[in-house]
């Protein structure tokens, strides 16, 4: 007799507790010892995840409540790891839809459940955080009704059950205020209300891959649904590959889920999730399917990328010093190991052999990739982010983007401006009267470049932004680039406190005292629009002339710690953030001044065209 199972995905905003949902589901489900030592956040097993507090990676894990194995995919909030999500949702057949009850459905709860409800998913709408002063769980639940009447959900979706949880606690409840102490409700619903998987056990083998593993004992490990038939160890399989071809392999072992470990099998029967190893080659998208007769499934469709950044090789002076792959050989094997895993990435050459096209859903993104590259031990250099213009009945059309900005009632004036200059259009304006207001804009993905730091920095680090791709719109034309220069290195030495205390005052200095620089190296940002070379290494000169300053004390101003998020965000055209294991630096394109061009010319027919 098969074990009953049920097939379920967590999705929902950027922070709104899924991860912590999936922690509590875990200990009350018997999985863990109870002397056993535990992290919270358990499924963040990331580094980048856990020192960020959110979720990057789809990830597995399965819990058996009352006879049933209730397999869970926990999946990323950020709208730049969407293509996790939709991978996700084809492996499933019902969701946990997570709402903040008190911030209520945000741009990626639409998106995850415009997909959600594509796909014909039974959704679950749980209320979490309902323990918040501020918890408003009656007019989020009719934000939410809104929302799906909006994304023309049928009836039968409509007829959603609901639950209200404290994750952190590990309560649900199917009223407000009744006397439930566990998750036991929320158990009960998913048992009842998310169907069994459809296939049949007997019929022709089908499976899909919708992620990768990789074991040092076993190699690539794929993991996928079996949604017909039955896999046994040791049989021989065709693998049906994105091109159309059937190649014949062996399956060598298998493994199913159980809490955060894998259990070996000898077969897995249609429904179940599994993890397959023995398959060198696969890619995700790809079908296990019968050999004497093959019946693959559609290819994975992932949403086209939005935003593209050039990666090139280190070609500063302090090249090779830090990194232990520096050469373009390494860097486009990196790239390509990348796309194996990600297949929101996309990689093209570019013009020259040592530099590359990466194309991604949003800075977040790409940002990750190459924090994880610097951490692995590559040198490189990235350019500015730039959109991805296509041309579609001879119009040039650029991304669009739903924005929506929650920031203090005092501010509503300066976010306008702000998002005005960036061709934003407000569509919507929501006061909660609880001194803080929720804006709705449309506006260009190019807007939303280096928009971040700059909102941050003018509500006083106040405001919360979010965003979501709304489709497609014609090209708006130029936008104005950023208003201010960058204070150039103009020879290579060691910085020294004596010309950072003389320079500080045309700008915002990025270099302390005692750090090496090179011509052509960033090493502050200017206050006025133009570039200006600067001498950082300027000692003071001793004399035995009196003079009434020459003791004077010099006292520095911080330097800006520029993160590499920070960094990207920062840089123009003709600059370029050079990323090492353990250095961050900026400079420009051509390091020698003689030969690089002046920039003010720039900035101002910039300005001009987008006023």
């Amino acid at each position: 007799m098969t074990t009953p199972v049920r097939n379920i995905a967590i999705i929902a905003h950027v922070d709104h507790g899924k991860t912590t949902l999936v922690d509590a589901m875990l200990r009350q489900s018997g999985i863990f010892r109870e002397n056993q030592e535990l992290i919270t956040r358990v499924m963040d097993s990331n580094d980048l995840e856990r020192e960020r507090g959110i979720t990057i990676l789809a990830k597995n894990t399965a819990i058996t409540y009352r006879d049933t194995k209730i397999n869970i995919v926990d999946t990323p909030g950020h709208s730049d790891f969407g293509g996790e999500v939709e991978r996700a949702l084809r492996m499933v057949d019902g969701v946990l839809v997570l709402v903040d009850a008190s911030e209520g459905p945000l741009p990626q709860t639409r998106y995850v459940l415009q997909k959600a409800l594509a796909a014909k998913l039974q959704p679950i709408m749980v209320l979490n955080k309902i323990d918040r002063p501020d918890a408003r769980p009656a007019a989020v639940l009719d934000e939410i009704y809104d929302l799906f009447i909006d994304l023309d959900a049928t009836e039968d979706q409509l007829d959603f059950p609901v639950l209200y949880t404290n994750a952190k606690t590990g309560v649900a409840h199917r009223k407000v205020g009744d006397d439930s102490t566990t998750l036991q409700p929320l158990f009960e619903q998913i048992v009842t209300s998310i169907p069994p998987p459809a296939g049949d056990p007997a019929g022709v083998l089908q499976i899909q891959v919708t992620n990768l593993d990789y074991s040092d004992f076993l190699g690539r490990l794929a993991i996928a649904r079996v949604f017909q038939g039955t896999l046994k160890r040791g049989t021989e399989v065709a693998i049906s590959k994105l091109d159309g071809t059937i190649q014949p392999t062996k399956i060598t072992k298998l493994f199913t889920f159980r809490g955060l470990d894998r259990d070996e099998a000898e077969q897995v029967a249609a429904g179940d999730i599994v993890a397959i190893a023995g398959v060198e080659g696969i890619q995700i998208g790809e079908s296990i399917t019968d050999l004497a007769n093959p019946a693959p499934l559609e290819p994975l469709l992932i949403d086209e990328p939005t935003l593209t950044m050039v990666f090139t090789i280190n070609t500063s002076p302090f090249a090779g010093r830090e990194g232990q792959y520096v050469t373009s050989r390494d860097l486009r094997a990196r790239l390509e190991k990348e796309l194996l895993t990600n297949v929101s990435l996309r990689v093209e050459d570019f013009g020259a052999t040592d530099a590359f096209r990466v194309l991604g859903r949003g800075e977040l993104q790409l940002a990750i990739l190459i924090e994880t590259m610097r951490r692995e031990g590559y040198e490189l250099m990235v350019g500015k982010p730039e959109i991805v213009v296509r041309t579609e009945n001879g119009r040039r059309i650029e991304p669009l983007e739903l924005l929506i900005v929650d920031c203090p009632e005092s501010f509503i004036g300066i976010v306008m401006e702000l998002l005005g200059s960036r061709r934003g259009e407000m569509k919507k304006m929501v006061n909660h009267h609880s001194g803080r207001v929720r804006m709705e804009f449309s506006i260009p993905s190019r807007g939303l470049i280096g928009l971040r730091s700059q909102l941050l920095t003018d509500t006083r680090g106040t405001a919360l932004i979010h965003s979501l791709l709304e489709g497609w719109t014609d090209y708006a034309g130029d936008m104005a680039m950023r208003p201010t220069g960058a204070l150039v290195c103009d020879r290579a030495g060691v910085s020294v406190a004596y010309a950072i205390w003389g320079i500080q005052e045309r700008g915002e200095m990025f270099v302390g005292p005692g750090v090496e620089v090179y011509e052509g190296m960033i090493a502050g940002e200017n206050a006025r629009e133009d570039d200006m070379n600067v001498n950082i290494t300027k000692e003071k000169k001793q004399t035995n002339m009196r003079s009434s300053s020459a003791d004077e004390a010099i006292r520095l101003i911080p330097p800006r710690d520029m993160t590499l998020e920070k960094a990207i965000e920062f840089i123009a055209d003709d600059e370029y953030v050079e990323v090492t294991p353990k250095s961050i630096r900026l400079r420009k394109k051509v390091l020698d001044a003689k030969k690089r061009p002046k920039r003010w010319q720039e900035i101002r027919a910039s300005v001009d065209a987008s006023s």
